[in-house]
């Protein structure tokens, strides 16, 4: 029988799809006052690969990822989701949002965000929350089939390679690896 452990931290990350880039600070502040300290930003990318936001948030959307100083136990994730959806909530106009924010995060060998919503591949961790593997990684990033497609597109891989240099530092540092 397997020996119950604790398991190894991961890196938060956050995706944040929005247009008016005077919400960024905003969204950084709430997030650094609900998640953490951010240690990185990637560039901001087009977030053209899909209209599922248009209806709600309009044309020219934009997507930006923050990773966080601090990791975490992989179930916290649950709580950093609710409470991103609570900025979501707040920052909204009229019961539309104007950001999106997926909360997730990394180990070593995959990237999952967290999502309210339920698909077939996604697993539940608690309190109306699941979580989506998004992509995994095998020398370099690999998106899964059903991945979403500005992932499967490899334009993030760049950050998202620098951030997994950065989990793997602060893994050695505290001693897992």
């Amino acid at each position: 029988m397997a020996k119950v452990g604790r398991p190894q931290p991961v890196q938060v990350i956050a995706g944040v799809i929005f247009r008016d880039y005077s919400l960024l600070d905003r969204v950084e502040s709430e997030l650094t006052q609900s998640v953490g300290v951010v240690d990185a930003r990637s560039q901001v990318y087009d977030f053209d690969v899909s209209d599922y936001y248009r209806d709600e948030m309009g044309d020219n959307l934009k997507r930006i990822f923050y990773s966080f100083r601090d990791l975490i136990n992989p179930e916290t994730i649950v709580d950093i989701k609710l409470a991103t959806n609570e900025i979501e909530v707040r920052m909204s106009i009229d019961g539309k949002r104007r950001v999106n924010i997926d909360p997730g995060y990394m180990d070593l060998h995959k990237l999952v965000l967290a999502s309210a919503k339920f698909l077939g591949q996604k697993v539940y961790v608690g309190k109306g929350i699941y979580v989506d593997p998004t992509i995994y990684y095998h020398k370099g990033w690999k998106p899964y089939e059903w991945g979403f497609p500005d992932f499967k597109s490899g334009r993030y891989n760049d950050f998202l390679e620098k951030v997994r240099r950065l989990y793997k530092h602060k893994l050695r540092e505290q001693g897992w690896i």
